[in-house]
């Protein structure tokens, strides 16, 4: 079933009941409708299945600055598999589908599945290619050390969107801008809802995240004692975090959650461009707890200024 068809035939389920009412239609007539939309939604799945398959095997939906979406993008980049990326206004998403972004969809022959979560994609990714790419894919090998570091830095990823959201969302325009609303790789139709849907948005972020002046303290404690015991650990000048000669998932999923408030170039191997800020544009405390923490974690900067300089591959130009 395609994305259009999908559309459409959505659409029109949710119009029917309004159309029956309307109109003043019998129930055999309503029964008929339903009969029809269950038909039409056969003809579309059985159209979908007799198609013949097209794109790549693996198609990422994101939102570009996201940097979890960073995480799992960065990955399919350097293991070097055809992949299409989807970029949406993923807050649509997670408040009207309970959807969230990285969401891998993997299509074997004509059948589609899809796993989202960061992680999970890594898993899907080891399994997948880990065989099929020899030592190309051995940075996803999933060993007790890099899973329960990578745990950590996920950890790290939540308290920076609480930092984000803390700092950013009573800038109206700065959050749209990070949404994707006036990126044109998002669709339209998207970039103008979440500007009309804004102050509902921004209400449910508020409490998803449970935003408070206490929230944001607490966030930014725990990111700073973490990013503390990382500047421990790379003090002596080693390139990777767990000390091996070759960087692998750990070093780039905490590079990639480092990237939301460092900003370094190359941040999203040219995917996100259209939804990077400058510094001076940031918030003036934002700003502050940025130039702080590049004071204070000068090595932590340096290692993850390096990993985007020399290990990131440039997918979109």
């Amino acid at each position: 079933m395609t994305r259009l068809q999908k559309v459409v035939h959505g659409l029109f389920l949710f119009a029917m009941p309004l159309i029956v009412a309307w109109y003043g239609f019998s129930i055999w007539t309503a029964i008929l409708l339903v009969v029809v939309m269950l038909l039409w939604r056969q003809a579309i799945t059985m159209m979908a299945l007799m198609a013949s398959p097209k794109g790549p095997e693996l198609e990422l939906e994101t939102i570009s600055a996201s940097h979890f979406v960073e995480k799992a993008r960065w990955c399919l980049d350097r293991l070097g598999v055809e992949y299409r990326e989807r970029p949406v206004a993923g807050i649509l998403g997670v408040m009207f589908r309970g959807r969230t972004v990285p969401l891998l969809r993997m299509r074997t022959g004509k059948v589609t599945s899809s796993i989202g979560n960061s992680a999970e994609i890594l898993r899907y990714l080891w399994g997948r290619y880990g065989v099929e790419l020899g030592g190309a894919a051995d940075f996803l090998e999933p060993t007790p050390e890099r899973v329960e570091w990578e745990k950590r830095i996920d950890d790290y990823g939540v308290q920076l969107q609480v930092w984000v959201y803390s700092h950013a969302l009573g800038h109206r325009s700065l959050t749209l801008h990070a949404w994707g609303c006036n990126s044109k790789r998002v669709p339209l139709w998207q970039r103008g809802l979440i500007i009309a849907l804004y102050p509902l948005l921004a209400a449910f972020i508020k409490f998803a995240f449970k935003l408070s002046e206490g929230h944001y303290k607490k966030a930014t404690r725990n990111i700073e004692e973490f990013l503390e015991e990382v500047e421990k650990r790379l003090v002596s000048g080693q390139g990777t975090l767990l000390g091996g000669s070759d960087i692998d998932f750990v070093d780039i999923s905490f590079a990639s959650m480092t990237g939301l408030w460092l900003q370094p170039q190359n941040f999203g191997g040219g995917a996100a461009d259209e939804v990077m800020l400058a510094r001076a544009q940031l918030p003036t405390e934002m700003k502050a707890d940025v130039e702080r923490w590049i004071d204070r974690f000068p090595n932590t900067e340096r290692y993850v200024q390096n990993l985007y300089r020399d290990q990131r591959v440039r997918k979109v130009a």
